[in-house]
C-alpha cells in the first residue's frame, strides 16, 4: 500500500530588511489582540509570555509610522489594547497577501508535492 506524501502548506514572512518582519506569528498575535481586547490574553491564548508578546508588539509598532496597536494601563476598570487602524490595515494585507499567494502558488505546490517521497507513518 503507497503511503500518503506529506501536505504542503506556506509559511509567508515579509522583511521589511533592516525595519523588521511580520510572520504568521505576528499576523496571530493582532487578530487575537482584536478579538481579545488585551495583549495578555493573546498572548495567553498563544502559549506566549506576557514579556514576548509586549516586545513582539512593540516591535511592530515601532516599524510602522504609526502604532499598529495602543494599550491602556490596567487600574480599577482594568487595560487593554485594541488594534489603530494602521494595525487593522497591515493585518488585512498581509492576509490578502497570504490568500494571494496561495492561490498563484497552488499549481506549483501540487507539482513540488507530486515530487515528494513517502512520508513514513503518515497515511
Amino acid at each position: 500500500m503507497k503511503e500518503k506524501s506529506p501536505s504542503l502548506s506556506l509559511r509567508i514572512r515579509i522583511v521589511f530588511g533592516e525595519a523588521g518582519m511580520i510572520g504568521p506569528g505576528k499576523a496571530e498575535l493582532l487578530e487575537r489582540i482584536d478579538r481579545c481586547g488585551s495583549i495578555a490574553a493573546a498572548g495567553r491564548e498563544m502559549g506566549m509570555s506576557y514579556k514576548r508578546a509586549w516586545m513582539l508588539i512593540e516591535t511592530l509598532n515601532a516599524m510602522f509610522r504609526a502604532p499598529l496597536v495602543e494599550s491602556t494601563r490596567g487600574g480599577p476598570g482594568g487595560g487593554g489594547a485594541v488594534l489603530t487602524e494602521t494595525g487593522q490595515r497591515v493585518l488585512a494585507l498581509y492576509r490578502r497577501f497570504e490568500d494571494e499567494v496561495v492561490v498563484a502558488g497552488g499549481p506549483h505546490l501540487k507539482e513540488m508535492q507530486a515530487l515528494l517521497g513517502d512520508a513514513p507513518g503518515e497515511g
